[in-house]
């Protein structure tokens, strides 16, 4: 127990010392929002872009907050995980994207964060990026979004412009207790409802199931989650995972015993908290990071 006390009690230090760190923000459509139903914050989406300070071109991370596909939470899923992402010379970039709740059914979301995809890559110079070491993290219905990139991505559009011909595929992804399946039984109800509305055509929820989506092409996969979630079941990570293991795509998978659902880097009297070092050791080993 001790090892583990001071173990959170560097990584609160470390993130700590992060916390100067001021976002470059920018809309994530300049020229304009395909779709918006206003021009209130709501339907704006921006990135926020924590950059690193690494002297040659490093990884980077979007990272997609989760709540419910209703509202964002920006500071716990999103800002604090950028400054740690800093921390061990990481870019981080997160992304504010439109809502089920404020009206932005499916596929809105999915295209939003194609879209930080392929802005993120197309600022590889600009950022001083590894364009081949680009991945994505999500949280909760930020963690479906991103599951959803990484089973839904694609090579780029032909006969588009410049940035919508980049590929939107995530080299690596992160997925801290994820909403994966929208089928009944494991699914966090309202956030299939804010998606996909009270009455969701079958053929979409399955196609939105992304344990059903998995093939050898979804890229390698980080998966954290808790055994006493009480809002997005256990079985929503352990089914992506049985379907990586299918599909022969690596990762790792961890379930810890004590917590809740929601708990961002967590407390530290649980063993829940030590994703971090565990993730981190990982993005080593996958050589994202050095």
């Amino acid at each position: 127990m001790k090892t583990i006390h001071f173990l959170y009690f560097v990584l609160m230090i470390t993130t700590s010392c992060a916390q100067t760190n001021n976002p470059e923000v920018m809309p994530l459509y300049p020229n304009g929002v395909p779709g918006a139903l206003g021009q209130e914050e709501k339907d704006m989406p921006k990135l926020y872009y924590y950059g690193s300070e690494s002297a040659k071109p490093g990884p980077a991370v979007v990272i997609c907050p989760g709540g419910g596909y209703e509202h964002l939470a920006m500071e716990k899923e999103g800002f604090k995980m950028a400054k740690w992402f800093n921390t061990f010379g990481m870019s981080a970039i997160v992304l504010q994207y439109r809502l089920g709740g404020d009206g932005y059914k499916h596929p809105i979301p999915l295209e939003d964060v194609k879209m930080a995809m392929r802005t993120v890559r197309s600022k590889a110079k600009e950022w001083n990026l590894d364009e081949d070491k680009i991945g994505v993290m999500g949280f909760s219905a930020g963690g479906h979004l991103a599951s959803t990139l990484a089973t839904h991505w694609d090579a780029g559009v032909k006969g588009s412009d410049d940035l919508l011909a980049i590929s939107s595929k995530p080299n690596f992804a992160i997925l801290g207790y994820p909403v994966i399946t929208l089928k009944d039984g494991f699914t966090h109800k309202g956030s299939r409802r804010a998606l996909l509305g009270d009455q969701p055509d079958s053929t979409l929820v399955s196609s939105l199931s992304n344990e059903t989506q998995v093939t050898n092409q979804t890229p390698p996969t980080f998966l954290f989650h808790t055994y006493e979630d009480g809002s997005v079941p256990v079985q929503n990570s352990l089914q992506f995972y049985a379907a990586m293991v299918k599909a022969g795509v690596p990762g790792e998978l961890h379930v810890y015993q004590k917590g809740g659902h929601g708990l961002g880097f967590g407390p530290g009297e649980s063993s829940y908290h030590t994703w971090r070092i565990t993730c981190e050791q990982w993005l080593r080993n996958i050589q994202i990071i050095e």
